[in-house]
């Protein structure tokens, strides 16, 4: 069965990728990362059909725990997929954490671990280590957080953490799914051993076959579901959404696209190496930065992170999202400018198309579950 999720802006949202519009030649104030425009975000998700939302994690970016634990009263079924960076907590307060959202939501958490892949932004936070041993201490928090969910206490010495008799008397019922993602051996091998959802970013797809099938392989077995990070632009005609992509590429400041080129190539996640190496010799309007039939790689040029929106007619989109289905992947996490008229516009037009095209061979039927 398919899952769709959206994604919640904690950081700002608007109509363009930046906030400097340089057709305008001015700075142009998002849409304030309120808990009024968020809970708009999030009610719009889950009346579109969607399943749960992404939050972001990092310096720019409101904390992910206390946004989505104040965005509870706003829905009502809709679920929260909480980024959180290993390193800057403790896995017997995160266990905790998790525990106590669970049983305050009604079981609506899930956990997107991210290990970080900017040393610079690692340094603000606290943390020096170098990235292959911050997958490391990954791989060591995640395996204490599953023996904390288990009903003996736990005892643990390991080279980052010692735990005496951890525990909980109340256990997270269900226990949150665990969402990870990198492309670099260590973080594939975390991956492997750890993850229920294992997530990349949107590229061709042979070459995330290619990916999906490695860390297939390394799980040996154990059960994982894979899925993927896009941006979305689906109109009534691909015309119309290839206009619309244009109109955010114009968007982009050039000097601001140079600052995020020149801080992009000095990050160390493999993840974004592979975005960057996308954007490399691209056109200059939309439909010249294509990288696959529909895969634009613009907004990679300013973004950090997942660079690549599927662009097309709502009918397009529909199928290239069936293709990702077909090539293995189970779970989509959305997003697009706005993200507000962007989710009901998503959740309208693409996904009961994605359904109708896909409801005989995964149980699909009107919006996703």
């Amino acid at each position: 069965m398919t899952s769709f999720h959206w994604f919640l802006p904690t950081n700002g949202d608007g109509r363009h990728v930046s906030n400097v519009v340089a057709a305008a030649g001015a700075r142009k104030l998002p849409r304030p990362a309120s808990l009024d425009h968020l809970g708009q975000i999030a009610r719009a998700a889950e009346l579109s059909g969607f399943d749960a939302v992404l939050t972001p994690t990092g310096a720019a970016c409101e904390d992910a725990w206390i946004t989505t634990a104040a965005l509870l009263t706003q829905t009502r079924d809709l679920r929260f997929l909480v980024a959180f960076r290993p390193g800057f907590i403790l896995p017997t307060l995160a266990a905790q954490q998790a525990a106590t959202f669970q049983r305050l939501s009604g079981g609506r958490l899930a956990l997107n671990v991210v290990t970080g892949g900017d040393p610079a932004e690692q340094r603000s936070y606290g943390d020096t280590l170098a990235h292959d041993e911050r997958y490391a201490r990954t791989d060591e928090f995640l395996e204490v957080v599953r023996g904390l969910w288990d009903d003996e206490p736990l005892n643990h010495s390991g080279a980052h953490y010692v735990i005496e008799g951890g525990g909980f008397p109340q256990l997270p019922s269900p226990r949150p799914p665990i969402y990870f993602g990198g492309a670099s051996p260590a973080a594939e091998a975390v991956a492997a051993k750890h993850a229920d959802v294992y997530l990349a970013w949107g590229e061709p797809v042979p070459a995330l076959v290619e990916r999906i099938t490695r860390v297939r392989a390394l799980a040996a077995g154990r059960p994982l579901r894979f899925g993927v990070r896009l941006h979305v632009i689906a109109r009534d005609t691909a015309d119309e959404a290839w206009d619309e992509a244009d109109r955010l590429l114009a968007g982009m400041d050039p000097a601001a696209v140079a600052a995020a080129q020149a801080r992009f190539g000095r990050l160390e996640s493999v993840g974004q190496k592979r975005m960057n190496d996308l954007t490399r010799s691209l056109g200059t309007d939309a439909r010249s930065q294509q990288v696959a039939p529909g895969l634009w790689a613009g907004i990679g040029i300013l973004r950090e992170g997942a660079g690549t929106a599927l662009v097309g007619s709502h009918d397009d989109v529909a199928r290239y999202l069936v293709e990702l289905a077909d090539a293995g992947f189970d779970e989509f996490i959305l997003s697009g400018w706005p993200h507000v008229e962007e989710a009901y516009r998503v959740g309208e037009e693409v996904l009961p198309r994605y359904a109708a095209l896909r409801g005989s061979t995964d149980g699909s039927s009107g919006t996703p579950s």
